[in-house]
């Protein structure tokens, strides 16, 4: 299997690709138009700031590139952002994949911390099921089978490092709770995006990204 890692201006890259290689893949590091709509599956990471990152992928090209991919494509932290519509940090139009506006956390108390950092609970949504003789419902297949470990009564944890969030919306799969519920990750068509760092999320991250390796196979 061909993985691409879109290659950017962002800090944090480097984890994705150690991550990945934990779990028997070695990626591809790269900015190539070619080599992005050739592989089997794209991570779009990073952490940094949003209009920089996106002048950087306009100027490049990669911008129209990410929107045009078919295969599966997963995006990390700020790359969750950046598909979203349009982000109040410079504020900056995204790539628009999600029909959604990022915002900046705004504290409600003086316990309230800013950037969010650090092990939050993750809850999938799980959508309901038709009827009572229907199928059980079931988590959107980026958390199918997650370990005991690194969860807590049945309850993923995963890490977080952001000061800006995306709110709930149609698109959102999962949600965490900081200062009030945003999407903790996404899912539209072949995209999908999460707000945590799987790369740093410990045996429930490393599930993840396998389940995101193993879509449509």
């Amino acid at each position: 299997m061909k993985v691409a890692i879109v290659k950017y201006n962002a800090g944090n890259i480097f984890s994705v690709v150690h991550a990945l290689q934990r779990i028997g893949v070695e990626p591809l590091l790269t900015d190539s138009a070619k080599e992005l709509r050739s592989a089997d599956r794209v991570v779009f990471p990073g952490q940094g700031e949003a209009s920089g990152a996106m002048h950087y992928l306009r100027e490049r090209g990669l911008d129209e590139v990410i929107r045009s991919l078919t295969q599966p494509v997963l995006g990390i932290c700020i790359g969750q952002q950046l598909m979203c519509r349009h982000s109040e940090e410079g504020d900056t139009d995204c790539l628009g994949i999600f029909d959604a506006d990022v915002k900046r956390f705004v504290p409600l108390r003086h316990e309230d911390k800013i950037p969010h950092m650090g092990w939050n609970s993750l809850s999938p949504c799980f959508p309901l099921p038709m009827s009572e003789s229907t199928s059980p419902a079931v988590a959107a297949p980026l958390f199918k089978s997650l370990p005991q470990r690194g969860s807590r009564e049945g309850t993923p944890f995963v890490y977080f490092v952001h000061s800006y969030y995306v709110p709930v919306c149609k698109d959102t799969i999962a949600v965490c709770d900081y200062i009030h519920p945003f999407s903790a990750a996404m899912q539209k068509d072949n995209f999908f995006a999460t707000q945590f760092h799987p790369e740093k999320s410990g045996a429930v991250g490393q599930q993840i990204l396998r389940n995101f390796l193993e879509l449509n196979r």
